[in-house]
């Protein structure tokens, strides 16, 4: 009789729990609030790709959510503001008092956006559309959009008290087919006497138009406090060299004081793309740029000109999931 009693208790307590399991699902298991959804870096910061075009508008859809385990329960307004004390900080625990590194904040005759978005009912996220007009932006500055979500007792949400999901430091990149971060290893840098070269693992080029593109020549990048006296512009041609390769125009916009010369190798560029092995949707495109040239570093030593001959190959993959419609947002930074 003992034994029957216990297996009818055990039978009652598991349905109980199946019972109570099945209820928890029902009802909201956290706080819903609103928060962006970014990806920051070590610097705090969220890459902010935007395809350039030089002719118009260009949107970048910021998306925000309401976290909890259930649907979004009511029709709220999320009010969205700038946030440059955020940005003020960020930049002091960066750089310190080195204002010249500093991110700058985005001026707003570069962008538009609605002060507010509304999430309906049933609905948990939501994306704010930010509408850019880059062409004539300067990359050489460490341009940034800070937002925040803001909060008030009146507001019909609570939002996320945690930094990196209540405010985002939106770093904006425009990018064409050519820009990004390409490996640097084969690149090799010689000061004049030197037969050892000096590299770099990678090195990050800059958006001017469609087909042009900067970096900084031989070592120096984005934290080189001189770093405008030193862009090196890269056009993309379609004129062929031969098969494989086309010609690239290379130049520098201060060859005055740096003495910026086109090497004897002809510069040059190749492009190949390839479907991934094992993702057959996954397709990889594989851009290789030859450079050859030299320069004067006339800033490092005041009073001395340092003579670098850079010449060697640059490479970038660039992975694009080929099941998403949309050309800019197939790419997988």
């Amino acid at each position: 009789m003992k034994k029957n009693l216990y297996f009818l208790f055990l039978l009652i307590a598991t349905a109980a729990g199946f019972v109570s399991c099945n209820d928890e699902w029902k009802e909201e298991q956290y706080v819903q609030m609103a928060s962006f959804k970014s990806d920051p870096t070590a610097q705090g910061v969220t890459w902010c790709y935007i395809r350039y075009n030089a002719q118009g508008k260009l949107r970048y859809n910021l998306p925000v959510i309401i976290s909890g385990s259930t649907a979004n329960v009511k029709d709220r307004t999320i009010h969205i503001g700038l946030d440059p004390d955020t940005l003020a900080k960020l930049n002091q625990e960066q750089y310190g008092h080195r204002q010249e590194l500093y991110f700058k904040q985005l001026s707003t005759n570069y962008y538009a956006m609605p002060q507010t978005v509304n999430v309906p009912a049933g609905v948990s996220t939501v994306t704010v559309p930010i509408d850019f007009t880059l062409g004539n932006l300067d990359q050489a500055d460490k341009w940034v959009l800070p937002l925040q979500i803001l909060s008030d007792p009146s507001y019909d949400y609570q939002a996320n008290p945690n930094k990196y999901y209540r405010r985002t430091m939106l770093r904006i990149t425009p990018f064409n087919d050519y820009s990004g971060e390409y490996g640097g290893t084969l690149y090799k840098i010689y000061l004049d006497g030197d037969t050892e070269p000096l590299t770099l693992n990678t090195h990050r080029t800059f958006v001017v138009d469609d087909k042009t593109i900067f970096l900084y020549a031989g070592i120096r990048d984005i934290d080189y406090l001189d770093r405008k006296n030193y862009k090196v512009f890269i056009k993309f041609t379609d004129e062929k060299l031969d098969v494989q390769k086309k010609k690239l125009e290379i130049w520098s916009d201060n060859t005055a004081n740096n003495k910026f010369k086109v090497g004897a190798t002809q510069s040059y560029y190749t492009r190949d793309e390839a479907m991934d092995a094992k993702l057959p949707y996954l397709k990889h495109i594989y851009t290789t740029l030859y450079l050859s040239y030299e320069f004067e570093d006339y800033t490092t030593v005041p009073g001395q000109r340092l003579k670098y001959k850079v010449e060697g190959t640059l490479s970038m993959q660039r992975d694009l999931n080929t099941l998403i419609p949309d050309e800019d947002q197939q790419i997988q930074w």
